[in-house]
């Protein structure tokens, strides 16, 4: 390391068929400041109003397509329970029209949908029945449900008894093996065991891929980005943002870490000469989504083979590199911190490079300088796909900092290696691997 001083857009296209369409769905709530209010408001003979109107959502619009999963997001208060439980039927809107065709299943808070004084076989059969199936049919998917509740002897135990991973593994089980045509789910997954949830992640990508829509809310930004084709932001009750995933989030990450967006381009940069006479083709990346206190601005970066001076944009792992990053001091910044992070296309981290987890450190930073950054390091072998790097400036420690600009998806390189092992959905191959196999008569 070297220093030196219109996102509305997912609609039904042609031959796509719309199984959820929300037309200005609206709630609203009358707040009395005291109880006595309430009876005095409907007996004043003057329709005198005693309450204020608390809109929990206002013109919530969009279409959710048959085979996609639509996810949404927002701190908590914006809206998401209010808009599941309209969805569900549990509210009826105060206006608006919703559109719904097809089988629904809800996976909502803990407890919806259960009675906890009965057992688990039990439950199956009463949310079953509530859902519109017979014994018979219940019966065929019974296995099924146990199976992958794997709950054990509890499932012949009240509900009551259950801890929540426990019961969320149940009302799991029961949402998804009843095939609904609609699947709801609302942050419920995070109460399980990660070995539970990477089980249901699985199941819910081959629920998707049956062509099946699913509406999932979380708080999980790497789970929306992995699993979503589409992101509603909600804000105050309203749609905020509505499309492209990465898109979505990132704006919302920056909203809810700085509540900021993304800067404007202001001006170009020029090509800079190299030492061998040739031109360093930079990435301008102000404009790209970023956020930040404003103590630095990131101005431009390139990644350069070591061996030729080139800028890569395409690798096939191992490479010497040198990711350079030059940004403009704007105010003091006394404990500088200088990195780079690299995720796949999915939002996965797969390694970060800065001075403070290298020890390295660096001079405190005054106004008005122009910072250049160098990171040199053999690039690993990941496997072959599409990545980003992030690029960031912060001031403080490696357990407490304030960023003063962070650059999401400042460079997008792609990986590219025909050899078989790198393409075995593995991200990471190991060097120096010893194997000994021995046998002999059984």
């Amino acid at each position: 390391m070297l220093i030196s001083a219109d996102t509305d857009h997912v609609h039904a296209a042609v031959g796509e068929e719309a199984i959820i369409e929300a037309a200005s769905l609206t709630k609203v709530y009358k707040l009395y400041k005291r109880a006595v209010d309430r009876l005095k408001e409907a007996l004043n003979p003057f329709n005198k109003r005693y309450h204020e109107d608390f809109y929990a959502l206002r013109d919530v619009s969009f279409k959710a397509i048959k085979g996609r999963t639509v996810g949404i997001i927002g701190k908590n208060g914006a809206g998401k329970s209010t808009l599941l439980q309209i969805l569900t039927g549990v509210l009826t809107p105060t206006s608006g029209v919703l559109t719904k065709s097809g089988r629904l299943s809800a996976l909502l808070e803990l407890g919806a949908g259960f009675n906890p004084e009965l057992t688990g076989i039990e439950n199956i059969y009463f949310n079953g029945t509530i859902m519109g199936y017979s014994r018979t049919e219940i019966d065929e998917r019974l296995g099924e449900i146990i199976a992958f509740a794997d709950i054990g002897e509890f499932i012949h135990q009240p509900v009551k008894t259950y801890s929540s991973g426990m019961f969320v593994r149940l009302a799991f089980a029961v949402s998804v093996s009843v095939e609904p045509d609609i699947l709801i789910i609302d942050e419920a997954l995070s109460v399980g065991d990660i070995r539970f949830q990477i089980k249901c992640f699985r199941k819910i990508t081959d629920f998707k891929n049956s062509g099946k829509c699913i509406i999932l809310v979380s708080h999980d930004i790497g789970a929306i980005k992995r699993l979503c084709d589409s992101v509603i932001w909600l804000r105050d009750g309203q749609v905020y943002l509505n499309g492209d995933p990465e898109y979505v989030c990132k704006e919302y990450m920056s909203y809810m870490f700085y509540d900021g967006s993304s800067t404007e381009n202001k001006y170009a940069l020029a090509p800079e000469p190299t030492a061998s006479g040739g031109v360093i083709e930079w990435e301008d990346v102000r404009g790209y989504a970023s956020f930040g206190e404003g103590g630095a601005e990131i101005l431009r970066v390139v990644m350069l083979s070591c061996e030729t001076s080139r800028r890569l944009n395409v690798l096939k792992g191992g490479e010497r590199v040198k990711f350079i990053v030059e940004a403009d001091i704007n105010s003091d910044i006394v404990s500088p911190g200088c990195g780079i992070t690299l995720k796949d296309n999915y939002g996965t981290y797969m390694f970060t490079i800065n001075n403070y987890i290298y020890n390295v450190q660096i001079e405190p930073f005054t106004d008005t300088l122009r910072l250049h950054v160098e990171f040199d390091f053999h690039f690993p072998h990941l496997k072959s796909g599409n990545y980003s790097f992030s690029v960031s400036i912060s001031d403080g420690t490696v357990e407490s900092h304030i960023q003063n600009h962070w650059i999401h998806e400042a460079y997008v390189i792609q990986l590219i290696n025909s050899d078989i092992k790198y393409n075995m959905g593995c991200y990471l191959i190991l060097e120096n691997v010893d194997i000994t196999v021995n046998t002999g008569k059984r």
